[in-house]
């Protein structure tokens, strides 16, 4: 473990921080594992195991002293106990596998001893419909700041931490690449919420234009950053591209059908282009300088596998 005195972060090589599974239980098996995994994410039994066993470990401290703190408050105010959701948020640049992971913990975490409920859910829902980007002139600019509905993020993670016993999210639908009008995801206070997306710990400075004096992250008892190297990132950007243009794409219905008439040639020079005019910029300057406010960094290597943690002191 290197412990940098002038970092606020502990960095813990792969081995070193799988030990600190400490016979944590594996509650998912392989054919599990595979079905929680992306289009171009592996997850093999091994990385669960060394990676997201010490992390659900660590996250069970967290969740029991949260609670703690919130009972003490509750009897020093002489009021009954009220409950109050968990809230990890997972951040990272387009392509990482943020989802993958908070699809892992989900499924650990929902499997805790205590009969854990555990909601997920994407910003992704709170991007602004494609009608409005569309007359804003920012269709190009989905997923940077600009393009979200901050204000109703903003109200949607308040009235989680209030303990409103149900809150809604509004669906978004990659296949027509659109929020889908009338579709709600019904959260009804959960011991824990998973929040996950591009923007979870951006803040006001990230929207000059809404001024918010509350950032999503003002909400977040646990941030996770997944990371990887620029290189990597492109790379399984335009896997992932290829991939879907003979899955997802190749559907009449999906917002890229026409990319699926492509011959490959021209359809890869597509998605480095795309990547390289929208998700690197997007990631330089409004993901990345998010990073350092994470509570915990996964740093991905070839194959999308973990070669180090950085945990804040």
């Amino acid at each position: 473990m290197e412990n940098n005195s002038l970092s606020p972060y502990m960095t813990f090589l792969r081995e070193e921080w799988a030990a600190l599974r400490n016979s944590e239980p594996l509650t998912l098996t392989e054919s599990e594992i595979h079905n929680l995994k992306g289009i171009d994410d592996e997850l093999s039994m091994q990385e669960v195991e060394d990676i997201y066993l010490p992390l659900s470990r660590l996250l069970s401290y967290y969740v029991n002293a949260r609670t703690g703190r919130q009972t003490v408050l509750m009897k020093f105010l002489n009021q009954q106990q009220q409950k109050i959701p968990f809230i990890i948020g997972i951040a990272g640049s387009v392509s990482v596998g943020k989802s993958t992971t908070a699809r892992v913990l989900q499924a650990l975490l929902s499997r805790w001893k205590e009969h854990t409920r555990v909601s997920l859910v994407t910003t992704d829902g709170f991007l602004y419909p494609n009608e409005v980007l569309e007359k804003k002139g920012t269709m190009l600019k989905k997923g940077f700041p600009v393009s979200y509905d901050i204000k109703r993020l903003l109200q949607f993670v308040t009235d989680i931490k209030s303990g409103k016993p149900e809150v809604r999210a509004p669906k978004y639908s990659h296949l027509i690449y659109d929020v889908v009008p009338g579709e709600e995801t019904l959260i009804q206070l959960p011991d824990i919420l998973i929040l996950e997306g591009l923007n979870v710990l951006q803040s006001g400075m990230d929207y000059p234009s809404e001024k918010p004096r509350r950032f999503v992250s003002d909400y977040v008892d646990f941030s996770i950053y997944v990371d990887a190297e620029e290189c990597q990132l492109e790379k399984w950007y335009v896997s992932r591209f290829m991939k879907f243009r003979k899955g997802a794409f190749a559907d009449e219905k999906s917002y890229f059908y026409n990319y699926s008439l492509l011959a490959d040639n021209d359809a890869e020079k597509i998605a480095h282009t795309i990547w390289r005019e929208i998700n690197r910029k997007n990631l330089r300057k409004n993901i990345v300088p998010t990073r350092e406010r994470a509570s915990l960094i996964l740093h991905k290597g070839e194959n999308h596998g973990v070669d180090y943690v950085r945990l804040r002191k």
